[in-house]
């Protein structure tokens, strides 16, 4: 009961806030003057912030400051042990400072080093804290123009990246993100320039414990969907996630953005009742993973776990299941890959959970901004599916949905899959699935999971598999790469032909899509895409494990 109450309080907080936050939000977003730090750095960058983008300008200073930024970040990381704060530290290795650098940039926060032993202070704070701003605010921008699309009439521009990265940091991350970082530190985080500390454990061991900049990069990590994880232990280590009120807001950040973005693109269309399709059709597919997981491990399989009422290996005690299991699904749900408990321990079938979370394409609500137009994707897809069905043209928010479309938006939904089923089958094909502690469907399911959450942007990792070596690395952080930059690019290149299009008016004909049929169809779509997909992968893997 106390843990249905927690996901039950969780909701309701995110149903209050939906509409007031989503409100300032969109105001940031489009704000009717800029600020004097914002002129600044407008000055500083040379940009002009009354100039417009097409779509193409638009998605070259996205890679340009995309490949800015993993160059930075990689040498950041290669110079790390000459630098203030280091703490003895030595350098990262190339091919784990190439895997790093690329998963900060994308928001997938893979981790292939062990936390605080391996980076020191400067390097989060100036490396990793400021990446998981900006690459958050990426993620929002793209989503901010593809909805410019569909709201343009007959505009080659969707806005200017420049501006709205800044605006997006400054008004939005920033403010949130220290109000949190205040709240964590009451809380009992940690926020210092420590060294650490020796401490002697109840078993009178000596162990040693790294301090630092712990609550502010909790903040941004959970705010912006990042993930990671300060400590190798992630959100279970108490300096990280101490108590379950903290557990509880950490969650709510992870929602927060994603779940309220859909509130900008209905006031940026015009129709409201758009948005609410949207959230709805996220709200469905949260709701029902978040019952599987947690009744999977509640009621797991196996005379032991049925003896006790529950499987609690590899989850957090001072969490319990319901906690500890809602955690999993929603930074599953989300790209953000934070964990407070060890997935490979999970049953079978609960441990399957957070790998269809992510095939899902991360769209319940799914990444910060990322989430969003990932779902305006499918949207899109269902209502050609619709069109066809009646042999109508297909339209969406007035917008014909032609072969050029259909073209962007398919390319979209395979790319991800293609790179999950592709590197899966490398890893097995040349023998590098040999670094899992288990065979058979097991060890199917930690390969599956590692090359779902790089490809998917979300970082989490099942475990039981050792991913620090070359080929990992390499190949992990070419999915990582790609996984993050072809679909965006693709997004902008629908937004672009979207913009140029003149709206259609509505008509008798017209597919109402901000009703509950169309919510359901989404929905719909959305699971039977997915089932299609990677049904055989699952089969052999979880399904094949949890059925035996």
């Amino acid at each position: 009961m106390v843990g249905w109450l927690f996901v039950i309080s969780l909701v309701l907080a995110l149903v209050a806030v939906y509409r007031p936050f989503g409100d300032y939000m969109y105001r940031a977003i489009n704000p009717k003057r800029n600020l004097r730090g914002e002129q600044l750095i407008y000055r500083l960058v040379g940009v002009d912030p009354k100039a417009q983008q097409t779509w193409g300008v638009y998605a070259r200073s996205v890679l340009a400051f995309s490949a800015v930024s993993i160059l930075f970040l990689y040498l950041f990381l290669r110079v790390q042990n000459k630098l203030w704060l280091a703490l003895g530290v030595p350098q990262m290795n190339t091919h784990v400072s190439w895997n790093t650098a690329v998963s900060f940039v994308t928001n997938t926060n893979w981790q292939a080093y062990a936390g605080e032993s391996a980076l020191g202070h400067l390097v989060q704070m100036a490396g990793l804290a400021v990446q998981n701003f900006v690459s958050a605010g990426v993620g929002i921008a793209v989503a901010v123009a593809l909805i410019r699309g569909f709201a343009g009439r007959k505009t080659e521009t969707l806005g200017n990246f420049w501006v709205d990265l800044t605006r997006i940091t400054l008004r939005v991350l920033l403010p949130i993100c220290v109000a949190a970082t205040l709240i964590f530190m009451i809380a009992g985080m940690v926020q210092n320039l420590s060294g650490g500390t020796d401490v002697t454990t109840l078993t009178g061991a000596t162990q040693h414990i790294t301090g630092g900049p712990v609550a502010s990069q909790e903040a941004i990590k959970e705010l912006g969907t990042n993930g990671g994880g300060f400590y190798n232990v992630n959100s279970a280590h108490p300096f990280e996630n101490p108590t379950t009120w903290t557990n509880w807001l950490q969650i709510f950040l992870i929602f927060l953005i994603p779940f309220s973005l859909p509130r900008v693109f209905g006031r940026m269309v015009g129709q409201n009742r758009q948005g609410y399709a949207i959230v709805a059709v996220m709200a469905v597919l949260a709701i029902a993973s978040i019952a599987l997981t947690v009744g999977f491990e509640v009621h797991g399989g196996g005379t032991v776990p049925q003896a006790v009422g529950s499987a609690m290996e590899g989850k957090e005690t001072r969490f319990g299941i319901p906690d500890s299991a809602t955690f999993a699904a929603a930074t599953t749900l989300t790209s953000t890959g934070a964990v407070n408990s060890f997935h490979d321990s999970y049953t079978p079938f609960g441990g399957m959970m957070p790998i269809v979370n992510m095939m899902l394409g991360e769209v319940a609500p799914g990444g910060v901004g990322s989430g969003l137009y990932g779902l305006l994707i499918l949207a899109t897809i269902t209502v050609f599916v619709a069109g066809l069905m009646v042999g109508r043209t297909p339209e969406y928010l007035g917008k014909k949905i032609g072969a050029r479309e259909m073209k962007l938006a398919s390319l979209y939904f395979l790319v991800t899959p293609a790179l999950v089923l592709i590197g899966a089958a490398a890893a097995f094909a040349t023998g590098n699935n040999s670094t899992a502690l288990n065979t058979g469907p097991h060890g199917l399911s930690e390969v599956l999971y590692a090359f779902t959450s790089a490809a998917n942007n979300n970082g989490s990792a099942f475990g039981g598999i050792t991913v620090n070596t070359p080929w990992w690395d390499t190949a992990l952080g070419l999915a990582m790469l790609l996984g993050r930059f072809l679909p965006l690019v693709l997004v902008l290149a629908l937004a672009g032909s979207l913009a140029r299009q003149k709206p259609t008016p509505e008509s008798e004909g017209t597919l109402p899509t901000h009703q509950p049929l169309f919510v359901g169809m989404v929905v719909g779509v959305t699971v039977v895409l997915v089932a299609l997909t990677f049904l055989p992968a699952l089969a052999l893997g979880p399904i094949a494990e949890g059925l035996s």
